[in-house]
């Protein structure tokens, strides 16, 4: 097993995250990620395969960190998602937007605009900043109320993130992190909203100790709790990894201690961010982790940015070739217990070889585009 390392670039309200990795099941294959989101339209299949402001008072109660969560909970039976829900929303700040913008004539710029630009993706919060975050996702959030569309944000500030490697950061002790999880809920609103709940924070736990573990999943847990408490329509997905990290069995193990299996945290997983393991085999696999998780109301969710191809045969994370764009983004999946396809990765993004990490190369996006 090898470890793990990557970089990480905050940017206003969005970051670019890259992570290395080596061979073997246990370790992570890729760990890049973008900032802001781009934008939106129809969803047709790809072939297959911000503002700052005061910040608002935080929730005036906040939960204590108790231990670690119990396991499953009793599910009440899972709701259809509502036609008018299937469309996401496109925040109008992304770096591939403003290449866009500013390269009116780069003949590249149509394929880019139509195949990436045009299409929606998360929105990172991924530097400490606790002033501004309330206002920032609520500038996300209310953003999307306003168009009928959903918004997805990512969480990511856990403290000892990436286990030290390069995209350390976030809060400084668990603490301060539950205090930033307060004033991030107080953002969310009272529209449809999905958080992907701290990538690797679940499937990359090995490094901490039994005791560091327990504590960092009784906050996750409690974060989920605080989020479906202060917007009821928020759908919050826990870490599984991917297909090529943990076994179905100990990813579901993990999650369970996390509270993922809980109805008053969580609405199911989501799996592949940033990485580009095939949707079929991050279908199979998510569902064998929510059988082996036992909620039978729970979802999964799954990152399909640069999925197109599958994952290089040989490993390679940093802006490898012959990658392709995945399914376009959607939460009308057509699969069971699949909630929905997203790009939480936003392709184009550099994972560092293509430029620094988490800036945008127009070639490396025409690339995966055409």
């Amino acid at each position: 097993m090898v470890a793990a390392a990557s970089v990480v670039v905050a940017a206003g309200t969005v970051s670019g995250v890259i992570s290395a990795t080596g061979d073997g099941r246990d370790a992570p294959e890729a760990r890049p990620v973008p900032s802001a989101s781009p934008s939106l339209v129809p969803l047709p299949a790809v072939p297959s395969a911000s503002p700052s402001a005061t910040v608002s008072a935080s929730p005036s109660v906040r939960p204590e960190r108790a231990g670690a969560p119990a396991s499953a909970s009793p599910r009440v039976k899972r709701k259809t998602v509502e036609a008018a829900a299937t469309r996401l929303y496109r925040h109008p700040a992304s770096r591939v937007l403003d290449w866009v913008r500013a390269h009116p004539g780069d003949p590249r710029r149509p394929v880019i605009e139509s195949r990436i630009a045009d299409r929606p993706a998360a929105v990172w919060f991924a530097d400490w900043s606790p002033d501004t975050v309330t206002a920032r996702v609520r500038a996300v959030t209310s953003g999307g109320a306003a168009q009928g569309r959903v918004p997805v944000v990512v969480p990511y500030a856990i403290p000892g993130r990436d286990c030290g490697g390069h995209s350390e950061g976030g809060a400084p002790d668990l603490d301060a992190y539950d205090d930033w999880i307060d004033r991030f809920a107080a953002g969310l609103g009272s529209g449809e909203v999905v958080v992907i709940l701290e990538p690797d924070s679940v499937a990359q736990a090995d490094c901490l100790s039994a005791g560091q573990r327990a504590e960092r999943f009784a906050s996750l847990a409690r974060a989920g709790r605080l989020f479906k408490a202060a917007n009821p329509r928020a759908r919050v997905y826990y870490d599984a990894g991917h297909s090529g990290w943990h076994t179905p069995a100990k990813q579901a193990d993990l999650l369970r201690q996390a509270g993922a299996a809980s109805p008053t945290s969580s609405d199911g997983v989501f799996s592949n961010v940033s990485n580009f393991h095939g949707t079929a085999d991050e279908i199979a696999y998510d569902r064998a982790v929510l059988d082996a998780l036992g909620g039978t109301g729970l979802g999964a969710v799954i990152d399909t940015s640069r999925n197109g191809n599958g994952a290089p045969a040989d490993g390679a994370w940093c802006d490898p070739a012959g990658r392709r764009l995945g399914r376009a983004p959607t939460l009308s999946t057509g699969e069971s217990r699949i909630d929905a396809y997203l790009w939480v990765k936003l392709p184009g993004e550099s994972d560092g070889c293509e430029g620094a990490p988490g800036t945008f190369s127009p070639s490396y996006a025409y690339d995966l585009a055409r």
